[in-house]
């Protein structure tokens, strides 16, 4: 489209002359910089035609002023404007899934005209739309919709659109009994124009944009995924109503692609392979909160015991920190007034003597007011100011694996990924300012070689610089800003700017990992904080005898540990690398003589540091296989009457069809070998 377009504006003929003279008129200027007049009121559509035939039928859009614009609304004053196709991937994409949403309401009300119609925007991969129907959707009924919803696409059903005042449209609703649409409108801000669109004779308030009619849409590249109940704006009090979900593309061969990769990440799910390796579960009892059983234990206290090693090797000092803390300290930190919405509070009353245990009876002027700790990074500011530090201490590297709680919205919490009460691989490092580059460059080079023993050879460095409201000088903020960007350049790095996504006290650094179905995880960041030190008054003597403030540069490597869990599980589908692997060897008997020597392999195999455990049950050994194969156990050693006589094992490693047949030394040194952690070969 672009050379299109350049093509007919620098010919002199995109205009004709006629459609400015004798009126007033607007300057449109184009992409390449070419601008035009065109008669006020033109739409995007009329200007598309007006370039050239070709492109008044592709056109699907336009920007206009940095915003999305219908080809059907018009232009009143001088304006940037760029002109869209099915090409342009972001708007092509926001006008089919946006069409979809309002073809696939239509399709429900044709099919139950009682059924009242809420909202339905569009997400990431497609849209949803909610709906407020006294039966509910089933299976069945998606594949109705989905086979009303090709009706309409193939009828071609023009799309218009009209600004109504706000009277009139509240009337409309009111008639056709829409009172969620009614709603809508009050929401909407006094003077912002009230669109009503029409796809054929059904109607919709929408913002817009939307195609010109509906056989725009790629019939062939949508799909309904299910429903679910949701809440009116989230509002618990309110009836609740049902959210069908679809997804929808511009062919039919990334709708497959995209359904392909939603099969694999069911299988990948740290949800279901937690079950299936018995490594955790959660219980209403405690939303959001993990017990964690011995096999998802021995993986978690595994990685912290990788993680301690990093750091004690980093120049880490290991802290400990409380996890209840009174909320003055939270109120001179900043977080009582930012974060109180986030932290659980706890009252205690301090009165009681354990006499009275009656919790309803308190003394409220003797009432205390805590919070579990949401971050640690107060707490280990009152670590560092304690007793007096010199410039010659710096930088001093604290770190804690720190339990947090964090109220997270339930609808948020998601397995142990998104989760409530959560330990973070957490330390702050208290440097000087011309520290703050070396420090960084430091700690990039620690996380990539964490990062490559735990299997992500690559990851990518997001840099988010000065927001627009923040604290400190601007002379600060290049410094600060500098000593990351020269830190980055000097491990070799590259990254990715966001600018204005800093934190409003200092610019941050944010690492993001993909994962093995090109999934993406924000795990690492590193911070930094002039804010904290000045706020709860820590200092340092300088060279020249004076106090000053340290900087508190807050990093994190995996962030949280239940997280960083989740994530292994689901790159690794389970077959966890093998010194990460909580039940790492079953030794099966396929005959009850060899009892005695499997006990005896076991036994060895432990003295070595390999987690091996027996199966004598008196089952064959291809259901033996199985089991530990679904439980992802990675090395199965099966043990006969020959492996007896021989005193060798038959090895069966997860995944692989074949096996092989070894000594019981050499299996011993080999597995002991594979069980030793990266960072200790």
């Amino acid at each position: 489209m672009a050379d299109e377009l350049s093509e007919n504006l620098s010919n002199g003929n995109a205009v004709p002359e006629t459609m400015v003279k004798g009126g007033s008129s607007v300057t449109l200027t184009f992409p390449d910089g070419n601008a035009r007049e065109f008669p006020a009121g033109i739409t995007p559509g009329e200007v598309a035609q007006a370039i050239s035939t070709s492109l008044g039928k592709k056109a699907i859009s336009a920007t206009v002023n940095g915003a999305h614009w219908d080809l059907a609304w018009p232009i009143e004053g001088d304006a940037e404007i760029a002109i869209h196709t099915m090409q342009d991937d972001e708007q092509a994409l926001e006008l089919i899934r946006h069409d979809f949403a309002h073809v696939m309401a239509r399709a429900v009300q044709e099919i139950w005209p009682d059924t009242k119609v809420t909202i339905g925007p569009v997400t990431e991969k497609g849209w949803f739309y909610d709906f407020d129907r006294a039966e509910p959707f089933t299976p069945e009924d998606l594949g109705r919709i989905e086979a009303k919803i090709k009706e309409i696409v193939a009828a071609r059903d023009p799309v218009t659109t009209e600004i109504w005042d706000r009277d009139r449209a509240i009337a409309h609703y009111k008639e056709r009994n829409e009172p969620f649409k009614v709603e809508l409108i009050d929401r909407i801000p006094e003077g912002a124009p009230i669109r009503m669109y029409w796809h054929g004779d059904w109607q919709d308030l929408c913002r817009g944009p939307h195609f010109q009619h509906t056989g725009q849409l790629p019939a062939d590249a949508f799909k309904l995924m299910g429903v679910s109940g949701a809440y009116w704006f989230g509002d618990t009090s309110r009836p609740m109503l049902q959210r069908i979900q679809g997804v929808a593309f511009k062919n039919r061969q990334d709708l497959k692609a995209h359904l392909t990769f939603l099969e694999e990440a069911a299988k990948r799910d740290h949800r279901k392979l937690g079950r299936e390796m018995d490594l955790f579960h959660m219980q209403e009892e405690a939303p959001g909160q993990v017990f964690w059983h011995p096999n998802g234990w021995t993986i978690y206290t595994q990685l912290q015991d990788y993680m301690r090693r990093k750091q004690r090797a980093g120049g880490y000092r290991e802290i400990n920190t409380p996890q209840v803390v009174d909320r003055k300290l939270w109120e001179a930190s900043g977080h009582w007034e930012k974060y109180q919405h986030h932290m659980f509070i706890v009252e205690v009353d301090e009165s009681r003597d354990g006499e009275n245990d009656d919790a309803a009876v308190k003394d409220k002027a003797q009432t205390r007011i805590n919070a579990l700790k949401p971050m640690n990074c107060p707490c280990h500011v009152q670590v560092y100011n304690q007793g007096l530090k010199s410039y010659r201490d710096l930088p001093l590297r604290l770190a804690e694996f720190g339990s947090c709680a964090r109220f997270e919205p339930s609808g948020a919490l998601h397995g142990i990924m998104r989760v409530r009460g959560f330990t973070q691989d957490d330390a702050h490092i208290f440097c000087t300012e011309d520290q703050i580059q070396e420090e960084c460059a430091r700690f990039i080079d620690f996380l990539a070689g964490v990062y490559r023993e735990l299997g992500f050879p690559d990851f990518e460095i997001r840099f988010a610089t000065r927001p627009e409201k923040r604290v400190g000088t601007e002379e600060s903020w290049d410094y600060v800003e500098n000593a990351l960007e020269n830190a980055i350049k000097a491990v070799g790095r590259d990254y990715v700017l966001e600018p204005g996504d800093g934190a409003f006290y200092g610019p941050k650094l944010d690492f993001y990992l993909t994962d093995a179905i090109g999934r993406v995880w924000q795990c690492g960041t590193f911070q930094v904080d002039p804010n904290l030190p000045e706020r709860l008054d820590a200092t340092y003597i300088g060279a020249d005898g004076e106090k000053h403030r340290p900087f508190m540069l807050h990093r994190a490597a995996l962030g949280s540990f239940e997280r960083f869990v989740g994530i292994l599980i689901e790159e690794h589908s389970g077959k966890l690398p093998f010194w990460l692997a909580p039940r790492q060897v079953v030794v099966a008997s396929i005959v009850s003589e060899a009892d005695d020597y499997i006990r005896e392999i076991v036994a060895e195999l432990q003295k070595a540091g390999v987690r091996a455990e027996a199966d004598l049950r008196n089952e064959k050994i291809n259901y033996k296989v199985r089991e530990h194969s679904v439980g992802k156990v990675p090395v199965i050693l099966a043990i006969g009457h020959r492996e007896v006589a021989d005193r060798t094992v038959t090895v069966r490693r997860l995944g692989e069809k074949a096996t092989d047949v070894t000594s019981l030394e050499e299996a011993v040194s080999t597995l002991a070998r594979e069980a030793t952690p990266p960072d200790l070969l």
